[in-house]
């Protein structure tokens, strides 16, 4: 089965950030959020990325910065978004070594175009599974499921469902009623506590001080692979 491409959305906009990331995921694409460029580097430290879509003014390291050192490192093509429509502003993010540049607002089906045009461009080679690694087991991004070396750890739909989706936004907070949300959880958020108590028990070494399975004080879980 061919692997889905894999998007990593960096934008400071949560909103957007989540609009992008569900209209994306519909259309078959792998998608991985991040909300800074901080967080950008920390997925990219540990994920393969098909292509990077950046917005341009965010906190701290700006994305024409970002776009520009990840240029040298021969990271993923970049998309660029902004506000800022003057032509100028388009040369400064070509230079710093976008594949493209769209402003806001556009138009979703536009940014479908744009994607399926960059990544025609992009040489065709065998991409390395992409894996995280959560110290004896491997999270298999592309096939969804838990490994342990060469054995496939059984889990329930539920399980792999939240694993699935605190896999998308690597070192980030992801809410209990988000994950209610997304896991059909709604009426009974605490179910949410119940799934990640029992998927500690699968892949922590010691469950009561998780490594790899946080929580986040006040905002809700996060995944934090090795």
């Amino acid at each position: 089965m061919e692997e889905k491409p894999h998007i990593l959305i960096v934008d400071d906009d949560r909103r957007l950030r989540e609009l992008l990331r569900k209209y994306l995921s519909d259309h078959g694409f792998l998608v991985t959020t991040a909300k800074d460029a901080a967080e950008a580097r920390t997925n990219l430290a540990v994920l393969i990325f098909d292509l990077m879509i950046l917005d341009v003014m965010m906190p701290g390291e700006d994305g024409l910065s970002l776009c520009a050192n990840l240029a040298d490192q021969d990271g993923p093509p970049i998309l660029l978004l902004t506000a800022m429509a003057e032509t100028e502003d388009r040369i400064k993010g070509l230079e710093s070594g976008a594949e493209d540049y769209l402003t806001k607002p556009f138009e979703p089906r536009e940014l479908l175009l744009r994607i399926g045009t960059i990544l025609r461009r992009k040489p065709v080679a065998e991409a390395p599974t992409q894996l995280l690694n959560l110290g004896d087991f491997q999270w298999d991004l592309a096939r969804q499921e838990l490994r342990q070396g060469s054995e496939v750890i059984r889990l329930t739909t539920a399980d792999s469902q939240l694993l699935a989706i605190l896999a998308e936004s690597v070192g980030e907070a992801v809410s209990r009623d988000d994950l209610a949300a997304r896991t059909g959880t709604e009426n009974n958020p605490r179910a949410v506590d119940v799934q990640v108590t029992r998927l500690r028990r699968k892949v922590e070494t010691d469950p009561k001080n998780p490594r790899y399975l946080q929580t986040v004080r006040g905002q809700g879980y996060m995944l934090r692979p090795d």
